[in-house]
């Protein structure tokens, strides 16, 4: 199941981006005491207890405003209102109730979205909790006091965030149906390769980049199979971003990844691959999801016999860091190997779901361990007792070592180049855990 996604939103200088920095374990929103600092969302996934989401912090709402910036920010909460599964409403016990709290509340009330009432700034509840009373008035159910500065009251405020997390599970049919999610820049053929798949005009086409803001959803039936295609907003690099809808656009990519079991990386074969390609591919990497890379227009291209080459060895040098993806060279205009994405699909979400037997596994890596030989430290050597595959989607593996310090990133890329021989696991990304257990 896909990772909920929660909004962190309220009036300006609340305590919003303190209160993310503290739950995502570094600091990545400016905190300042000027009202308005944070004009973007940034998201972060978080862990608590067995329960994984993702959160975004946003900009303060201000209702009644004529400041042109406050309007933008205003504009980008709301669209995070309506990205997310639950919302967690932050007031300050120390302003109290104004009547700007009420405005918020209302516009939370009509999203019909579980909402969490958070007080902020209680650093000494004998003190303050008469006025958190106050807060009742929202109508919002127990408001939950904590001081996000000082770190207390944040497991309760979790738990109840938490709470909401079971009753989203979608039906069992569309949790079963293969999910692929279409990401890249805006206007490199996105929602038309979508149109082309489904063979009618179902998403929204043009020219002008930015045109698609919602992840839609569509059912495409081929070779029997069905399968879902989730069109997402372009990414586009900020010095060029210009509206806030648009801006808010890689929240949404972020959750429709979060929920594909394979991504769509669309690269413009015109354009080649850039750094903003980079980092949109790097989303569904970081989440170990299947991916494909799709360089459209590639009827584009005037090609010699060594043009797909030079595309292919490009691709793979800016984005080195995901090295099993799968390049296909397509045009979504003519629909030259459109229909070679169905199969592909299928293999990556093959690989993806692939389980390895841990007596096969240990050869490879025993095999692996004699042709070259564990890295040692101050007369120390690195000793691999064994291997073993824990999950899949990402398949998922952990190496039971002498020594955790003495397992090198380069040993385990070693480990990992010699299992992908192996077993192949093309499109999918591996994840390795070192575990330490002390010499028999």
């Amino acid at each position: 199941m896909r990772k909920p996604v929660v909004a962190i939103v309220g009036r300006p200088n609340v305590g919003k981006s303190t209160l993310f920095n503290a739950l995502a374990g570094e600091r990545i929103s400016i905190v300042k005491d000027t009202p308005g600092v944070t004009r973007d969302r940034i998201y972060a996934d978080v862990t608590w207890l067995d329960y994984e989401f993702t959160m975004i912090d946003t900009g303060g709402i201000e209702m009644d405003t004529g400041d042109a910036m406050m309007k933008e920010m205003r504009e980008q909460a709301v669209v995070a209102i309506e990205t997310a599964d639950v919302i967690l409403f932050m007031t300050d016990v120390r302003q109290g109730l104004l009547d700007a709290d009420a405005k918020v509340a209302d516009l939370l009330r009509r999203s019909k979205k579980p909402i969490v009432l958070a007080v902020n700034k209680v650093d000494s509840f004998e003190k303050f909790m008469p006025d958190v009373y106050e807060f009742y008035q929202l109508g919002l159910g127990d408001p939950i006091p904590l001081s996000a500065s000082s770190r207390l009251g944040l497991g309760d405020m979790l738990d109840a965030i938490a709470a909401y997390f079971p009753k989203m599970e979608t039906e069992q049919e569309e949790e079963t149906l293969p999910r692929i999610a279409v990401v890249g820049k805006p206007n490199v053929g996105k929602s038309s390769l979508i149109n082309r798949l489904v063979g009618e005009k179902r998403v929204i086409v043009s020219d002008i980049a930015g045109t698609t803001r919602d992840a839609i959803d569509t059912r495409v039936t081929f070779g029997g199979k069905e399968y879902i295609f989730i069109d997402t907003a372009g990414l586009r690099r900020k010095s060029k971003v210009k509206e806030e809808l648009e801006r808010f656009s890689i929240i949404r990519a972020v959750a429709a990844v979060e929920r594909a079991d394979v991504v769509i990386v669309m690269i413009d074969a015109t354009e080649g691959v850039t750094e903003q390609d980079a980092k949109i591919a790097g989303i569904a990497h970081d989440r170990g999801k299947g991916i494909i890379i799709a360089v459209n227009k590639w009827d584009a291209i005037e090609k010699n016999d060594k043009t797909m080459y030079e595309h292919r060895d490009k691709i793979r040098q800016v984005l080195s860091f995901m090295p099993y993806a799968k390049i296909l060279f397509l045009s979504v205009r003519t629909g030259q190997r459109v229909n070679t994405i169905y199969e592909n699909i299928d293999a990556v979400m093959e690989n993806n779901a692939m389980r390895v037997a841990t007596g096969v596994l240990n050869e490879i890596v025993t095999e692996a361990v004699a042709m070259q030989q564990p890295p040692s430290d101050k007369g120390r050597r690195l000793k691999i007792f064994y291997a073993t595959q824990v999950a899949v989607k990402p398949p998922t593996f952990v190496i039971f070592v002498n020594d955790r310090e003495l397992m090198h990133f380069s040993y385990v890329r070693y480990l990992e180049n010699r299992i992908r021989e192996a077993f192949g696991f093309e499109g999918t990304s591996l994840k390795f855990i070192i575990r330490e257990r002390k010499d028999d």
